[in-house]
């Protein structure tokens, strides 16, 4: 995205929302999915709360629950390529609320923090946020939204070449190479659709991505216009991303999805770290689910961890992102509806 399209104030083009046979079905039960709702790229993220308030009002869940609830809806029927798909639209409408609200507020971290945190006012119907309640035996008062890292040992700079994609105003997205990373290749392909200039960043040492949804949608990015597709599959290539990060609008961690057991490992450690980095220089931060390196279930936080703006998980609220530790990484957090049906969470 360029600077001019960051002051827009007319809604962008948008492209058509997926079709699917029972889409008519499903709008009589109740608001529109992600992938199916045409207004909700025009949402600001006080919006986009209200439009999902249904899915942020459910009890939460812990990590495995989520997969065993995902498992399931696939048996029942539904794709996972259907479920990402949605997912995926809503991160990019997330993304695109974060940087409207950046862009409204001023530029700089404290005023990042505060439009993040301001969609967190009590007047916001079903959004829990940062003022939610903890869950039982999370300890402790609500912490501040998290500030950014004074500083950060910078990495070492051996790759000179800066690549294109550090246009002032493009939207880096780190994928790591599963599910949550293919979250993020969605939302790449929808945000070039409204215009907005992507970099889709796969964090592997494999070459693709690892699960068959999100490979296919690494392919599509191929021929998609405002995309450039960068393979970073060690830390130096971290480092050559790192350089002139500060010119870009938001940085999208869909990493990990599902928290990590024990340390981080190269290039997603570095990637972690760039994500840190950015925030730093005052560049707004989402994560995809959980910010990488938070245990969706306990809370627990591995060193380093992502320190986000506006986490969007899926679903339900999750157990992890509402204990202390949790809250303080994951900042605003949102929960968006990606189609699972409810006899899916039923035992």
């Amino acid at each position: 995205m360029t600077q001019g399209s960051a002051e827009r104030t007319d809604p962008l083009p948008l492209p058509p929302p997926m079709t699917t046979p029972d889409r008519a079905a499903r709008a009589r039960r109740g608001p529109r999915l992600p992938a199916d709702d045409p207004t909700l790229f025009e949402l600001d993220l006080a919006g986009l709360a209200a439009r999902w308030a249904e899915a942020m009002d459910r009890a939460p869940i812990t990590a495995a629950e989520m997969t065993g609830t995902d498992a399931k809806a696939q048996r029942l029927g539904v794709s996972g390529s259907r479920l990402m798909e949605h997912a995926g639209t809503a991160v990019a409408a997330t993304a695109r609320a974060l940087i409207a609200a950046v862009a409204t507020s001023g530029a700089g971290a404290a005023s990042r923090a505060g439009a993040a945190a301001a969609a967190d006012r009590p007047e916001i119907a079903g959004s829990p946020g940062l003022d939610a309640p903890p869950v039982e035996g999370s300890g402790g008062p609500t912490p501040a939204p998290p500030e950014p890292y004074p500083h950060l040992p910078e990495p070492p700079m051996t790759v000179l070449h800066v690549p294109s994609s550090h246009v002032p105003g493009t939207v880096l997205i780190l994928c790591g190479p599963g599910n949550n990373g293919g979250d993020g290749l969605v939302a790449a392909r929808r945000l070039a659709a409204h215009g907005i200039r992507v970099a889709a960043v796969l964090v592997s040492t494999g070459a693709r991505p690892g699960t068959p949804d999100a490979a296919r949608n690494w392919d599509r990015l191929g021929a998609a216009a405002l995309v450039e597709r960068i393979h970073a599959s060690s830390a130096r290539d971290l480092a050559t991303l790192g350089q002139g990060i500060e010119r870009a609008a938001l940085v999208v961690d869909a990493l990990l999805g599902t928290g990590v057991q024990g340390g981080l490992r190269e290039p997603v450690r570095a990637a972690v770290e760039l994500c840190l980095r950015a925030r730093a220089a005052g560049v707004p931060v989402l994560a995809v689910d959980t910010p990488t390196a938070c245990d969706l279930t306990s809370g627990e936080l591995s060193e380093p961890v992502v320190r986000a703006d506006v986490t969007l998980t899926f679903h339900r609220p999750k157990k992890g992102l509402l204990t202390r530790r949790g809250r303080l990484v994951a900042g605003r957090v949102l929960v968006a509806p990606i189609g699972i049906p409810p006899e899916a969470d039923r035992a």
